[in-house]
């Protein structure tokens, strides 16, 4: 099973070992593995991109990475995060008796990770059940860590399955800067590579950056763009493109917005509004909502969770940028929170950083554990 079908689990009864249409139905171009795009800064107009050389694309489904290979990957993206909690928990409890003080140190030590307030006391009851006034291994704290994080996100590890709507609206959503038209890009990529047709609706008019941005992954993976100048009607444009990509037949259309801060009332509103429109076109859509996060953010993603929950009805979400922080426990708190499903994490700036959730495996890496 190739990669865009353990992410994006397909539910129409399609075979996944099904062969993708022949490489003359596909688009020239598709998305380099080794050139992704980096996110531009918010206000930024990026340079311009020199024409990506036209790739054909193959019938034969490239072989997904080994499991091995991406945890390391993981920790890697991880070790941050991994590097604060466990070198403080070894330095909380080698050659020390557990007490107050230690549990008192080992608290702070989560909470400064992002861990939330509740995923700490019930790390703190399971490290000090029958082990209170006695040495403890920091390697048996790092153990139960892991574990208690793993039962929390465990139920939040949910594939991306959309089913037989033509075309299935994904609207996605986010602060600027969050890393949120990059991933669209990415998904789009790997959609191509799968072979299925990909629109991209560049509805986030506020920013000429995000509208070239989606335009240049657009030309490089064969993927059709609707886009219209910046300070444009955006859901005026959504509307549009969802009209076109039933007409035509694209399957994935992938809806752009713009960095909404939910404090920032008038851009929430407009959110709402093309929420709005798309229903008007289709009452079931969108079909999923993806709330892209910003791990650097720590406690400012939980709030915007709330706010783009609220507002558009997340469905999903996806956690970028956990390879740039300390604070990787956030994606925890969020977790235990508001139950939102996690459909995959980014640790690089690769196509290939982007990878389906794995609670276990996230459990491990942060708690600084190898593979289980």
């Amino acid at each position: 099973m190739s990669f865009f079908k353990k992410l994006f689990n397909r539910v129409t009864g399609k075979p996944e070992n099904e062969t993708p249409p022949p490489a003359e139905e596909q688009a020239e171009e598709v998305a380099p593995e080794s050139e992704p795009l980096p996110e531009p800064e918010p206000d930024t107009q990026p340079e311009p991109e020199a024409q990506p050389e036209p790739i054909i694309t193959a019938a034969v489904e490239p072989a997904p990475e080994s499991r091995i290979g991406w945890f390391s990957k993981l920790s890697e993206g991880l070790s941050k995060s991994s590097r604060s909690i466990t070198g403080s928990i070894t330095s909380i409890f080698t050659k020390k008796k557990l007490d107050k003080a230690t549990l008192q140190d080992l608290e702070d030590v989560l909470l400064q990770a992002d861990l939330g307030l509740p995923m700490a006391e019930r790390i703190l009851r399971e490290v000090a059940t029958g082990r209170y006034d006695k040495e403890i291994d920091p390697e048996e704290v790092k153990q139960i860590l892991a574990a208690e994080v793993a039962k929390v996100l465990k139920p939040v590890e949910v594939p991306f399955r959309f089913g037989a709507e033509k075309p299935f609206i994904i609207l996605v959503v986010g602060v600027n800067g969050a890393g949120k038209t990059t991933t669209i890009g990415k998904l789009g990529a790997i959609a191509r590579r799968e072979g299925f047709s990909v629109m991209f609706a560049a509805c986030d008019t506020f920013r000429a950056a995000a509208i070239e941005q989606l335009n240049v992954w657009g030309a490089r993976i064969g993927a059709k763009v609707m886009s219209r100048p910046t300070g444009s009607d955006a859901s005026g444009l959504a509307f549009d493109a969802i009209a076109e990509a039933k007409q035509d037949g694209t399957e994935i259309l992938f809806i752009d917005t713009a960095g909404r801060l939910q404090n920032k009332q008038y851009l929430m509103d407009e959110l709402d509004k093309i929420v709005r429109v798309i229903k008007k076109q289709d009452e079931a859509a969108p079909h999923a909502v993806l709330l892209v996060l910003d791990a650097t953010t720590g406690q400012n993603a939980m709030a915007q969770a709330e706010i783009f929950t609220k507002v558009a009805g997340v469905t999903g979400l996806i956690m970028t940028k956990l390879d740039g922080t300390a604070r990787g426990g956030i994606l925890v708190a969020i977790a235990e929170k508001f139950k939102i499903p996690v459909h995959a994490i980014g640790v690089g700036e690769a196509i290939e950083d982007l990878q389906p959730f794995d609670a276990e495996g996230f459990a491990r890496a942060i708690a600084g554990l190898e593979d289980a």
